[in-house]
């Protein structure tokens, strides 16, 4: 019983005196990358707030659609990345957390060691009769008093005094993990309630954006400007990408190689749904002034999160942004040949990229002039489109 009344009050004083510095451990997260993702955030929050203020300039002056259509897209964009930014942060902490609650273990442990060889040094001196150390200790007013005895007493050896060193070194590491873990815990759940609120407003915004060519649609003389300026862009982009498939079927001669990799037929752009919403050329949109010569097909039922996928393998000729189209890609799989994937959220492939069939080129979205998630789908053959339809097996007619 003496034993043990020993040892709790001198564990008891550790804990409530402990000095000794944190541990100090280095993992594959550290709060230094946290910090660097921060540092990103707060560049995008200061990119929405500039945006913002070019919003309500253009809405207030009732300017240019397509443009505001455009701000609206950059808009979402950074916001995309925003989120993308906090999901990184609540996977660091996440990681963090498992690494300080390893560490904590492994303290935790070292502390039940170091514990058990303090009690057991106090049984061998209390069997050997050495009672003058711990008479001084009992006597003590305080544990003030105690620890100032602690360190007075000739007899506790270099050995014993190691063994209590640890052990206040160790209890002091563990209150530091402790502190640690629970800043942690915090900060994850602070990321987490921003990324509720991102998601909202990414939302909110997706709505705006596709509500605005609505009205548009809605508006016959708007309808008419927009088709005309639409047709415009799409003309001088078709210009663009001829230009742009010359130059490589050039550098291509020059090097000696060929397109024999990109031979054989189309796969599905993604791998979701088969329902097309709209087919090429000529069709009966049902809003006043739209475009009746649909220069490709449009696939429905994906979302904003479906992976666009290369029909053919081939290289990137074109991946940019347009009025138009949004996020597009244009892939070209041999002269004359190619295909071209519009109003996607985001691109996974930069022009010049060499991509093999199936590859991941993107992700579905409503980016452009589109009044809803959906996928642009066109193919051309000696230069001249062709329709997409007789390429895509099973397709489900929704228009």
């Amino acid at each position: 019983m003496k034993k043990k009344r020993i040892c709790a009050l001198l564990l008891a004083l550790l804990m409530v005196f402990a000095l000794a510095p944190g541990l100090s451990t280095a993992g594959a997260v550290t709060q230094g990358d946290i910090d660097a993702l921060k540092k990103d955030a707060r560049a995008i929050e200061s990119q929405k707030k500039e945006l913002e203020k070019e919003l309500e300039n253009i809405q207030r002056q009732k300017a240019d659609a397509i443009a505001q259509r455009n701000l609206l897209d950059q808009q979402i964009e950074l916001t995309v990345r925003e989120i993308a930014n906090t999901e990184s942060q609540i996977n660091g902490y996440a990681a963090l957390l498992d690494q300080t609650a390893y560490e904590l273990e492994v303290n935790r442990q070292q502390e039940a060691e170091q514990y058990a060889l303090f009690c057991e040094r106090a049984r061998v001196m209390e069997e050997a009769g050495s009672t003058s150390y711990w008479s001084v200790l009992f006597k003590a007013a305080d544990f003030s008093d105690l620890l100032s005895r602690l360190s007075d007493v000739q007899e506790v050896m270099n050995y014993d005094q190691s063994v209590l060193d640890s052990l206040r070194g160790i209890r002091a590491q563990i209150e530091a993990k402790q502190a640690e873990q629970e800043a942690l815990l915090a900060a994850s759940e602070e990321a987490k309630a921003a990324l509720e609120a991102q998601k909202l407003s990414l939302d909110k915004q997706r709505e705006e954006a596709n509500d605005l060519v609505k009205r548009i649609q809605a508006d016959e003389a708007a309808a008419a400007e927009l088709v005309k300026a639409r047709e415009a862009e799409e003309a001088e982009i078709q210009k663009q990408i001829k230009k742009k498939e010359e130059e490589l079927a050039a550098q291509m001669l020059a090097a000696a190689m060929n397109w024999s990799a990109t031979s054989g037929g189309y796969i599905w752009p993604e791998t979701v749904s088969k329902r097309i919403t709209s087919p090429q050329g000529q069709r009966n949109t049902g809003i006043k002034g739209a475009s009746t010569n649909h220069k490709g097909v449009d696939i429905g039922g994906v979302g904003y999160t479906t992976s666009v996928l290369a029909t053919k393998a081939g290289v990137v000729i074109t991946a940019e942004r347009s009025s138009s189209y949004g996020n597009y890609v244009v892939i070209s799989h041999g002269p004359g040949n190619r295909t071209l994937y519009a109003h996607m959220s985001s691109l996974s492939v930069k022009e010049g990229a060499t991509v093999t069939q199936g590859q991941v080129i993107g992700i579905t979205g409503s980016t452009g002039i589109s009044s809803g998630p959906h996928l642009h789908y066109e193919i051309f053959e000696n230069d001249t489109r062709v329709n997409p339809l007789d390429y895509l097996p099973g397709y489900i007619k929704a228009w």
